[in-house]
């Protein structure tokens, strides 16, 4: 889930636990979010101050795949 934070996130070669600690929660409940997408308002918007990126682009989720019926 969130491929554009991940990316962001290896690209700035920030470590699970900087981005945890970053946040004021532990490396388990941040990588339990990014699982599971729950993030809260302020700390979406925290790591997008810190990425420099807008939410649309940094929460981006996987494009759904759909198939044609025959």
């Amino acid at each position: 889930m969130y491929r554009n934070l991940r990316a962001e996130q290896a690209r700035n070669g920030h470590t699970n636990e900087f981005v945890a600690e970053f946040l004021g929660m532990s490396r388990a409940n941040y990588e339990n979010k990014l699982k599971n997408g729950r993030f809260r308002i302020a700390e979406a918007k925290k790591l997008c101050g810190l990425y420099e990126c807008v939410f649309e682009y940094l929460f981006a989720e996987d494009e759904p795949t759909y198939q044609k019926s025959a």
